[in-house]
């Protein structure tokens, strides 16, 4: 082992590594520091690898330093007062003509600078406002531009696209269990470890064992070792005080472009608030016996390829959100490192799939092998609201498993009424007094306000040693009532409650009925009281979609189903980080090693370890193939349950074990994609940037077949406003992935919808030959309903298959 010097620029200290290795099969260290008071190490451009040559006896590394003040050195973060202040101007992202072909980074980074330039007044303004040169997938870079400078370079025919740096949100175990995927699931293990799955939902996704108090807090879940041997990833960490690598993860970079530290976060890989941490576990977390929360939803949890390793990049940070340029730096490394999968739990912000920087980055590692799966979002029951419109995306939408978490609240009249929620407090059976907010109002004029429980509007003094009775309006009433000394809370919602909060004090949250109940039982007495019980489980019937999962039609193209698969989503038990509270809110001490999370993001590392899991067995599989054996071989759900029907569900639930044995795949290559957004209307330049080409040219290419210009696992026909009838001819190609077989398909149509399928009869005498097919679709438009939506299904049935494709046909009136 090498022996380190580490030298703090700016900094009179030489420190010695506490904790100093080098990974055998690469050539990159990471370090663990012993403690300076006041002191943290950042970087301010983008991320941190530390190479170290396995030769030399000494290796000299230099990072900067900043002084902290007290309170943010305690915590280990940096302060946004001690960053420079960033250059004038907005940062947009620049897509390069790819005329020369591929470059070198060095030629790259020149031919960037080049353009950079030609709109600023001098090439050292251009060096000062360049943030970021993409150069391993994408020919791009990110720069601080004015919007005179952003529309010059526009108008350069070496530019194809300049937009801004948007930022996304993130879509914020029995489960696996109750998908058909148990313990002894079959499992091609050693495959399993070979690969690796890369999760980018961001600041949320790196804790793991990056615990900066105790390195082995998770290691029941990522085993602590130091054997990231025999793994094609770069094993590279990029802030070193907290990490460890490890046969877990294997590789934890942080992407943060502007450089400027974000005072809720720590610029680090480092995961300070567990979304990170609960859905890489979900995804490939190891076994571990009596987890739970609190007692709740106790039992192993696991991920769903336990022995597969993961490698995590943060681009999320807690008061901006996910940039597109981060988003897209980070998708660059993963496709270098040579991950397998993407797990992104991330919300798409535009339906242009050419200026989407996660539909960019997901196609371009499609380009490699690697599929990307995406949240769908936690917008619904909102019609169009899905986001993650790709077709080359796998994007999931969030269902409800049979378990839900009640609390049950007991009036002094004797009356039980019963809530949701996750409320950890014993009772013991004593009651307090309940008082309304409206009635407990600080002055007259937030009386209004009080009804709802928002800060600052009620009375202290009426509220200590009472349960109060709020309308749900913002989340972290509970907070505010315990902080003023409220011992409980019970929250009316409008809204239909399939979901459980977690709550910093005895609380729950009931319905409009039950809400109405309890109100005029305050104002029946003249001694109200009433007391919440700890939350306990129930058995609920399901699968059903989550009211909060985005809803399709696709906004990005009216020919292509989203969602695409549903996957649990709701009260997900997963590891959590030690640095965070349950709620996260102001004066709650809760922590727990495990929490119940709900999201699209939750469901995402069902479907991504699916697919791992499915990769397993078929390493050979594209992307598009493995997509199709989910899709196909999913569980249909019902549209008399959700009344979005496929809108709501894409091609139905998960189905783990039948996915890695589909009979048949619908399989896509890139040309296939490309013939798809000529179809759709994009320029030529537009699909070049997207792809990496020189050059497209849509009018001398051969057109995609059929209605949609795919080979999509799933169909969708919009039925055109004003005609009698619309037809869609949807042409499909299978290939068989099993034995030599007949397959007969097997129409169901709903009233006013006539499908044909022709050949009816598909015969394969050997495996991996391909069979081609149409089926036509003519719809009559309903007579007076503003929105409909009509389910039908293709299934091709063997002897020990059934390939079953969802048919959705909509209209939406003005």
């Amino acid at each position: 082992m090498p022996d380190i010097t580490i030298h703090f620029t700016g900094a009179d200290v030489n420190l010695q590594p506490l904790n100093a290795f080098v990974l055998v099969s690469k050539t990159i260290a990471c370090f663990t520091f012993t403690s300076v008071p006041n002191f943290a190490i950042y970087e301010n451009v983008a991320h941190m690898n530390f190479s170290v040559e396995r030769d030399t006896d000494v290796q000299t590394v230099s990072f900067n330093a900043i002084e902290l003040d007290e309170t943010t050195a305690n915590h280990g973060k940096s302060p946004s007062t001690s960053s420079p202040p960033p250059p004038p101007g907005y940062c947009f992202i620049i897509i390069r003509r790819n005329k020369d072909g591929p470059l070198s980074k060095g030629s790259a980074v020149r031919k960037h600078l080049s353009l950079l330039s030609s709109v600023k007044p001098s090439e050292h303004n251009a060096k000062d406002s360049m943030v970021y040169s993409y150069t391993k997938s994408f020919n791009a870079f990110a720069a601080k531009l004015s919007k005179d400078e952003a529309q010059k370079l526009m108008e350069l025919d070496e530019v194809v696209s300049v937009f801004p740096n948007r930022y996304h949100k993130l879509h914020t175990t029995k489960s696996w269990d109750f998908i058909g995927f148990p313990q002894t699931a079959k499992r091609h293990l050693k495959l399993e470890r070979d690969g690796s799955l890369h999760s980018q939902t961001a600041s949320r996704m790196m804790d793991l064992v990056l615990h900066p108090i105790n390195g082995k807090e998770h290691a029941t879940i990522f085993e602590i070792s130091r054997d990231a041997t025999n793994f094609n990833v770069d094993h590279s960490c990029s802030w070193t005080a907290f990490i460890e690598l490890n046969s877990k993860v294997v590789g934890a970079k942080y992407f943060k472009l502007d450089g400027n530290p974000d005072p809720a976060d720590i610029l680090s890989p480092v995961d300070v608030d567990g979304h990170g941490t609960h859905t890489s576990s979900t995804l490939a977390g190891n076994l571990v016996p009596n987890a739970s929360l609190y007692g709740l939803a106790n039992g192993t949890a696991r991920g769903a390829v336990p022995s597969a390793r993961i490698a995590t990049y943060k681009v999320c940070w807690v008061s901006s959100g996910c940039a597109d340029m981060d988003i897209l730096a980070a998708m660059d490394d993963a496709i270098s490192d040579g991950v397998d999968v993407i797990s992104i739990s991330i919300g798409g912000a535009t339906e242009d799939f050419a200026t989407d920087s996660i539909s960019v980055g997901a196609f371009h590692a499609l380009k490699k092998g690697i599929i990307t799966v995406a949240s769908g979002g936690n917008e619904g029951p909102s019609l169009g609201s899905v986001s993650n419109y790709s077709p080359w995306l796998l994007t999931v939408a969030a269902s409800g498993i049979n378990r839900q978490f009640r609390s049950a609240v007991k009036l002094g009249n004797g009356k039980s009424l019963l809530g949701i929620g996750i409320n950890t407090f014993g009772s013991k059976e004593t009651f307090y007094p309940i008082v309304s907010g409206a009635d407990v109002a600080i002055n007259a004029e937030s009386k209004e306000l009080a009804r709802f429980c928002y800060d600052n509007t009620l009375n202290p003094a009426k509220v200590k040693g009472r349960i109060v009775y709020c309308l749900l309006g913002e989340l972290g009433a509970d907070s505010i009532v315990k902080g003023i000394g409220g011992v409980g809370i019970v929250l009316e919602s409008e809204k239909y409650l399939d979901t459980a909060l977690i709550f910093m004090a005895p609380a729950t949250m009931v319905n409009m009925t039950v809400g109405e109940t309890v109100d005029k039982y305050i104002h029946s007495t003249g001694s109200p009281s009433a007391v919440i019980y700890k939350s306990h489980e129930v058995k609920v019937s399901a699968p059903f979609v989550a009211s909060f999962s985005s809803r399709g039609p696709n906004a990005g193209s009216q020919h292509v189903l989203k969602p695409d698969i549903a996957a649990p989503g709701v009260d997900i038990l997963a590891a959590y980080t030690l640095m965070n509270s349950l709620t996260g809110l102001k004066g709650d001490n809760q922590h727990s090693k495990f929490t119940l999370m709900s999201g699209t993001s939750m469901a995402a590392p069902h479907v991504a370890g699916v697919a791992a899991y499915v990769k397993s067995f078929h390493p050979t599989w594209t992307p598009a193939a493995i997509k199709s054996a989910i899709m196909t071989t999913a569980k249909p759900m019902s549209p008399r349950v959700n009344k979005d029907a496929e809108f709501a569900y894409g091609a139905g639930q998960l189905n783990p074990t039948r996915a890695i044995n589909p009979g048949l795949i619908y399989d896509m290559d890139e040309m296939t994609y490309i013939q798809f957004l000529c179809h759709e209307g994009y320029s030529g330049p537009s699909i070049a940037h997207l792809i990496g080409k020189k050059s497209v040219n849509c009018s001398s290419m051969l057109p995609g077949f059929g209605y949609d210009a795919l080979n999509y696992p799933s169909m969708q026909l919009n039925m055109i406003k004003g005609k009698r009838k619309t037809v869609g001819v949807f042409t499909r190609r299978v290939t068989n992935v099993g034995p030599p077989s007949v397959y007969n398909s097997t129409i169901k149509a709903p009233k006013g919808v006539v499908i044909t399928v022709n050949p009816k009869s598909l015969i394969f005498t050997r495996s991996l030959q391909k069979r081609s097919f149409k089926v036509v679709v003519t719809a009559k438009p309903a007579a007076s309903a503003a929105f409909t939506v009509l389910s039908a299904s293709l299934v091709w049935k063997s002897t020990g298959h059934a390939v079953r494709s969802p048919i959705v046909i909509y209209s939406l009136q003005d």
